[in-house]
């Protein structure tokens, strides 16, 4: 918990106080002895007494002054350890909002640099689809598209369309008489720029989980045109049995939220029925 300075300052009055009594009671101690040797030995006698006798008579005479700032000293030092542990609870968090911000700022510095790396991904998968596009559908592949068609298509691309051609891989997929793995993997070239445009996206997406903790950023990728076909790529490798990328579980998320909301209903029709009863 944070000192206010109105608790400082009461802090330092309470421990003024305490040094103030202390000088009080000592004044008035020594006063009563100045008294006492006046009016029951007097001076000339105290003077003459032996060394011994003397030593004795001022060790009983301000034992209990001794004692008293003895306590004095102890409370004192309890506010000051007291303080110390304050300012360091006070430093301690302080470090740790630091620390925070640190985080928070090198966060958004990694989210920052991947939005850049990624545009440029974007634009690299979508040349790579394209190719791909150009070779199984194109002259050289299955003749579907003349060579104007194609210059069309790349001048969306050029447009900054870059997910143009994953989307017409995908319009096709559901399509029984076309053979996504001829499509994909049915050349050597096809096959050649199938695995370049997994490794590029498989990259992207190791570079979104290490900017976002949450998922959103690698769920967005996985749901896009580039993020679709890759997984359709996946399936059909005739080498690699890729595992399953994993994304939010809807299901899950929503059960979660129906559990919150359950629980703040509960506790708002108990504080209903308490506030009922006591009415």
């Amino acid at each position: 918990m944070d000192l206010t300075p109105r608790d400082e300052v009461d802090t330092v009055e309470h421990r003024d106080r305490r040094i103030w009594f202390g000088l009080a009671v000592t004044f008035v101690w020594v006063l009563l002895g100045i008294f006492y040797i006046s009016s029951n030995i007097g001076w000339s006698s105290f003077v003459s007494l032996p060394i011994d006798a003397m030593g004795t008579f001022l060790e009983g005479a301000f034992a209990p002054l001794a004692f008293l700032w003895l306590v004095i000293g102890l409370f004192i030092q309890q506010t000051v350890l007291a303080e110390n542990n304050r300012e360091l609870r006070r430093t301690n968090m302080q470090s740790e909002k630091q620390t925070q911000a640190i985080a928070a700022t090198e966060l958004n510095a990694r989210q920052e640099t991947f939005f850049k790396i990624a545009e440029n991904t974007r634009k690299q998968l979508g040349a790579i689809s394209g190719m791909l596009f150009i070779s199984s559908q194109g002259p050289v592949g299955e003749e579907n598209y003349s060579t104007d068609e194609l210059n069309e298509f790349w001048q969306q691309y050029a447009g900054g369309d870059y997910e143009f051609f994953s989307r017409r891989f995908l319009t096709m997929a559901p399509n029984p008489e076309v053979s996504m793995e001829d499509l994909l993997y049915g050349t050597e070239i096809r096959q050649r720029h199938t695995n370049n445009f997994i490794v590029g996206f498989d990259r992207l997406l190791k570079l979104a989980r290490e900017c976002d903790t949450d998922h959103i950023i690698q769920d967005a990728l996985v749901y896009s045109a580039h993020g679709l076909l890759n997984n359709r790529m996946r399936e059909l490798h005739p080498i690699i049995r890729f595992d399953a990328i994993r994304t939010t579980d809807s299901n899950a998320y929503l059960e979660q939220i129906l559990k919150v909301d359950a629980q703040h209903k509960t506790l708002d029709t108990v504080a209903n029925t308490a506030q009922g009863e006591q009415q």
